[in-house]
């Protein structure tokens, strides 16, 4: 495995590359602001190499520029390369979490209970809009997620979800593109959790981030939501060398860790405060 400065540096070049495909990258200063569908919205990020530059007016116009698109006011950065920025952001009105960032350095094969199915979901899937649904729900009921862009499957749905499923479109191309790659676990015919993971090529290499891994909150407690996420790794791992997430919280982060992740930095999001 890459030194934790090289980890790093590819994961940092992995969310430059991540929104290229769905969105224009607007430079606003030291940010870039991705604007993009609001089915699918990404955060504005510090430019490589500038992560000292950003200060309050920059941070205030990318979320200016963010809300004018219909889109959720978000920065996000990695914390071991701008410790400042909290701070800044802070004083722009937003408010800040510190989250673990975990890589899968030795995974542990994790196998759901023996009456649940694992399920790669297909592009024409009729059911993709429930499947959404479900992690809607889950992360909008407390402990509903494990990794952690708004439609499921991304993480700025992890924060803060609807609970209408927004329209399919976006995300049934990006499946059938294999820009997301989604898994639903389901019991008795019904869906009972849901992950994806993400890869995109960085410097002729394939990196993935598995994102959106929810279970719904009666199956809770079962090992679902660590099983999807071993299964989505395994797949990951067939065609990419990294695989990484962000995980809601530091009790989170050691489940992660019991399956094979190993924890390597902080992920930083600032958002709008609700209300």
């Amino acid at each position: 495995m890459p030194s934790r400065p090289g980890l790093l540096d590819r994961i940092e070049r992995y969310f430059a590359a991540a929104p290229l495909a769905d969105a224009r990258v607007q430079q606003l200063g030291p940010l870039e602001v991705p604007i993009g569908p609001r089915e699918w919205p990404f955060p504005a990020r510090p430019q490589s190499g500038r992560e000292g530059e950003v200060r309050v007016p920059d941070v205030r116009a990318a979320t200016a520029l963010q809300e004018e698109a219909g889109l959720p006011a978000s920065v996000e950065w990695l914390g071991d390369r701008c410790r400042g920025l909290a701070g800044v952001a802070r004083s722009a009105g937003l408010s800040v979490e510190e989250l673990p960032l975990l890589v899968a350095a030795d995974p542990v094969a994790v196998l759901l209970p023996a009456d649940v199915r694992l399920y790669l979901v297909g592009a024409d899937d009729p059911e993709l809009a429930r499947y959404q649904l479900l992690a809607q729900l889950a992360f909008a009921t407390p402990a509903g997620s494990l990794a952690g862009a708004a439609a499921p499957g991304s993480r700025a749905a992890d924060r803060a979800a609807p609970v209408e499923p927004p329209p399919t479109a976006v995300l049934r191309e990006r499946v059938a593109a294999g820009r997301t790659v989604m898994m639903v676990a389901v019991d008795d015919g019904r869906p009972v959790a849901v992950g994806s993971h993400q890869p995109v090529e960085v410097d002729g290499h394939e990196v993935s981030e598995v994102v959106g891994v929810a279970t719904v909150p009666r199956f809770r407690g079962r090992g679902l939501g660590a099983g999807v996420t071993s299964a989505l790794v395994e797949h990951a791992r067939q065609t990419a060398d990294l695989v990484f997430l962000t995980a809601g919280d530091d009790d989170v982060a050691r489940v992660y860790e019991r399956v094979g992740f190993a924890r390597v930095g902080t992920s930083c999001l600032a958002e709008r405060p609700l209300g």
